[in-house]
């Protein structure tokens, strides 16, 4: 639905809206990307200046054959659904059909307006304001204004709460920070000043689902939210049924019901969809869906993402305590081979950081690393390993990484080092509580998963900076932490550039992690269903779907 609450740009966005306009003309980048910055700090319009009209509307109506039912082929929840502490993609579409969120991080990584029609930064940044729509009503008749915002993200930031979300709020904002300005504007007042901050309030933080002021507990009672479908039925371990919501606030859904089964593994899913029981079926693996990829019976749909494996490797002891041996292993890799074999060209070959090619502040003039084992060698020898040495390499046992374990230990053969692989249940791996002790953090070279973010901020401080609690290479940078801190501050493109070439040089020369790729979030559909959208995140939009 178009902002019906048209505003000129404030002051303080117009030197920004500029620096971005001159990124563009001079060539330094694309449109797409420049857009997605625009959309961050919520210029509007943005596309008329750059002479090409306005931008797609991502969830705009579309002409459609009504449709009864649409059927999902779903995992089963790991949990109680509970929008405060899910953390499984089983049930990040489940929450998305009832719920919606302030802003939407779309499929191109633009931020567009949902229960939040436009915001925008103070002059500093470290104050966000965001205006919300009129006449949403909750599914039990209430009506959506500023107190239920506010309430929303004071459980999200609670410490005592169990948030799951407290890991992408710490250090950005604090309970108390989310402030009613008035009945239909809030104002985020931030612990440190943030250019990136709507994608934290967007659909990129899936618990941010908003939710009653009111609301107790007990969300898989009513699954109460805003959003385009109600709940029918609900049974845990078995499925969900959600009905069109008459009263939502945007076009009416085409599909009168959504039905998901829940089944215990990806190839029960694959048996539904192949005995044509479910007509989408999300978070589809390459290697698990091979018989898909080619299949007139099915697409598959695919949009890119920051998803990806970072190979650590421990910074403060051992072999690795050298960056030369770092920087070896990581020569090792063959990168275009990796996103070829392991996911048949849905990916992109990283550049071991955390700045994947979605992000609007990549900078991709920084020279890619890739294969080269002469160099390899000689860096071996300059650390005084020319013999090489044994390691063990730990890792989970989830979709393609035991596989890229095997070609990380068949790569460095050639440079004298003999790696033993011990490959976990996840559980072991990651241990008991979020971030105590366990084989992830203690392992002297290991390889962990990372889910999409729309932005880096997380990947960067969580993982590298010297107090990062996700921090397994054990990597201390003074440098490196203040990069960061100048890369988050930052409100424009230009300078958030900058500091994004600096971090992602820095990590080149010090490599305390590898990140060999970043690969495409995919969902199958059968091949007569249409308007099915899905983000990188595991939300599934089905409003807009119908069979043919």
């Amino acid at each position: 639905m178009p902002d019906q609450h048209a505003r000129r740009i404030p002051h303080d966005l117009e030197a920004l809206r500029d620096a971005a306009f001159d990124e563009y003309r001079s060539g330094r980048v694309d449109r797409r990307t420049v857009l997605r910055y625009a959309s961050v700090i919520g210029l509007s319009g943005f596309g008329a200046l750059l002479g090409a009209g306005p931008a797609r509307q991502a969830f705009a109506a579309t002409p459609a054959k009504p449709t009864p039912l649409i059927r999902v082929a779903g995992l089963t929840p790991a949990g109680a659904i509970d929008p405060l502490t899910i953390s499984d993609p089983a049930s990040v579409p489940l929450l998305n059909q009832t719920c919606d969120y302030l802003v939407v991080d779309d499929e191109s990584g633009r931020l567009i307006p949902s229960l939040a029609t436009s915001w925008a930064p103070n002059a500093k940044g470290d104050v966000w304001t965001f205006a919300l729509r009129d006449g949403v009503r909750f599914h039990d008749g209430q009506i959506l204004g500023a107190r239920d915002v506010v309430a929303t993200f004071d459980r999200l930031t609670d410490p005592a709460s169990g948030s799951a979300a407290l890991s992408a709020f710490k250090g950005v904002l604090s309970k108390g920070g989310t402030r009613a300005r008035d009945a239909r504007t809030v104002e985020f007042h931030l612990d440190a000043p943030n250019g990136n901050f709507p994608y934290y309030v967007s659909s990129d933080t899936y618990n941010a689902v908003i939710l009653p002021a009111s609301y107790t507990g007990g969300f898989e009672k009513t699954f109460i939210g805003t959003g385009p479908f109600r709940l029918e039925q609900y049974a845990p371990q078995r499925g969900a049924t959600f009905v069109r919501n008459p009263t939502y606030w945007g076009a009416p859904a085409i599909p009168e019901r959504v039905q998901f089964a829940f089944y215990a593994d990806a190839p029960g899913q694959l048996l539904a969809m192949q005995g044509r029981q479910a007509d989408v079926m999300p978070n589809l693996t390459v290697l698990g869906g091979l018989s898909m990829l080619n299949n007139p019976a099915y697409r598959v749909l695919s949009v890119k993402s920051s998803s990806h494996r970072q190979i650590h490797m421990r910074c403060d002891t051992g072999p690795f305590a050298d960056a030369r041996v770092r920087e070896a292993l990581a020569l090792t890799l063959d990168r275009d081979a990796m996103t070829r074999g392991l996911f048949r060209g849905h990916a992109q070959p990283g550049n071991d950081s955390p700045f994947a090619p979605v992000f609007a502040s990549t900078d991709t003039r920084v020279a890619q690393r890739r294969l080269d084992l002469a160099r390899a060698r000689e860096l071996m020898n300059q650390a005084g390993l020319s013999k090489g040495f044994a390691v063990t390499l730990t890792t989970e046992r989830f979709e393609e990484i035991g596989d890229l374990a095997v070609l990380v230990q068949n790569a460095v053969k050639p440079i004298g080092i003999a790696i033993t692989l011990k490959v976990e249940p996840q559980g072991a791996y990651y241990g008991s509580g979020t971030f105590g002790k366990s084989d992830w953090l203690d392992s002297t070279l290991g390889i962990t998963d990372y889910g999409h973010r729309g932005i880096p901020n997380v990947f960067l401080s969580a993982t590298l900076t010297s107090g990062g609690p996700w921090n397994a290479a054990h990597y201390r940078s003074t440098e490196y932490d203040r990069l960061v801190s100048d890369y988050v501050g930052a409100l424009d493109l230009p300078a958030q550039r900058t500091s994004a070439a600096q971090i992602q040089q820095r990590l080149l020369t010090d490599t305390p992690v590898s990140i060999p790729y970043f690969f495409d979030a995919l969902t199958a559909t059968t091949a007569n269903l249409s308007g099915v959208r899905f983000s990188a995140i595991s939300q599934l939009y089905l409003e807009r779907a119908s069979l043919a």
